[in-house]
């Protein structure tokens, strides 16, 4: 397997969403755009030959900050470091943009993205209680000046 990483569309990222069993939520190509319209924003896929595998969007949170805020990789193509090379990519995309940090939040219910985000050096900076702990959210943080 021969994987690419580019700059993507929201067609082929929303092709992987449609893909992720984790994701129980209809997310449909108005909503996206709804979502990045008007904000500077980023998205990247991983390629196997012509098919999208993986994917992370992140947008303009506020001129120093990015928000980087969805993202998956097909189960068949879990394990093999494609998402820890697109939020590298993310990041150094964001540094060079002049952001000094990356922010995200992701669900208890996502335990290897948890996991991800710990690894990589994210901060846990804050908790959102939605009354069921499996879709609490956590929220970090990272800075990524030189």
């Amino acid at each position: 397997m021969q994987l690419t990483y580019t700059s993507g569309t929201i067609e082929e990222a929303l092709a992987v969403y449609a893909g992720t069993p984790e994701f129980d939520r209809v997310m449909t190509q108005e909503a996206f755009l709804a979502k990045l319209s008007g904000k500077r924003h980023l998205i990247l896929v991983a390629k196997d030959g012509e098919q999208c595998v993986g994917f992370k969007v992140g947008y303009e949170n506020s001129r120093y900050e990015f928000y980087s805020w969805l993202g998956s990789v097909l189960p068949a193509h879990r394990g093999q470091g494609v998402a820890a090379r697109l939020r590298d990519m993310q990041e150094k995309w964001a540094q060079a943009q002049g952001y000094s940090s990356i922010r995200v939040k992701s669900c208890n219910r996502f335990p290897a993205m948890l996991h991800l985000l710990i690894h990589s050096g994210y901060q846990i900076v804050g908790y959102e209680d939605l009354g069921d702990i499996t879709q609490n959210k956590i929220h970090f943080i990272k800075a990524i000046t030189t």
